[in-house]
């Protein structure tokens, strides 16, 4: 009696998972899907930059004017942790180039948003602007202290990139 049992679970077992394999093909084949479908979702930054501006005690920088081709991936801002504003984007070319502003210590708060880049002892005019390049393993940034805050445009795009962000930001 238990062998027959035994062979009864084990042909229930199979023919429960052909009939979740069959709902399974079902599903797959009516349900709309695109395999070249981009995978990074663009956000809409807009309420948190206006809530940042408020809340901030700096002059909240974001970008205005940027080419078609940027587009924007994530953002936050956190009071607790410095007043820090986050805004990232992808260049036209896949590269990752974000905005980091804090009233946090600024060479260690550079260091941590950079990914351990370090100050060259450069500066590079944008938009008659100076800021001080900075160059690391994994990202470059452009830095500018000013108004209480740290201003960092750091990422994996080139300086090129970074410079066109730099010029973009608007902070009202």
């Amino acid at each position: 009696m238990a062998s027959k049992q035994g062979k009864q679970t084990v042909r229930d077992m199979i023919l429960s998972l052909l009939a979740i394999a069959a709902v399974a093909g079902v599903v797959y084949i009516f349900i709309p899907h695109d395999d070249k479908a981009d995978p990074i979702k663009a956000v809409d930054y807009r309420v948190e930059l206006l809530t940042a501006r408020r809340a901030a005690p700096y002059p909240v920088a974001a970008p205005d004017g940027l080419p078609a081709g940027w587009k924007p991936t994530s953002v936050t801002y956190e009071r607790d942790k410095g007043n820090s504003w986050h805004l990232g984007f992808l260049d036209p070319d896949g590269k990752y180039v974000a905005i980091e502003q804090s009233t946090a210590p600024a060479k260690s708060y550079i260091t941590q948003v950079s990914q351990e880049a370090k100050d060259t002892g450069r500066t590079q005019e944008v938009a008659g602007q100076t800021w001080q390049r900075w160059e690391g393993p994994k990202y470059d940034a452009l830095v500018r202290e000013e108004k209480g805050a740290t201003t960092v445009v750091t990422g994996s795009a080139g300086a090129e990139r970074l410079a066109e962000m730099a010029a973009a930001l608007k902070t009202s």
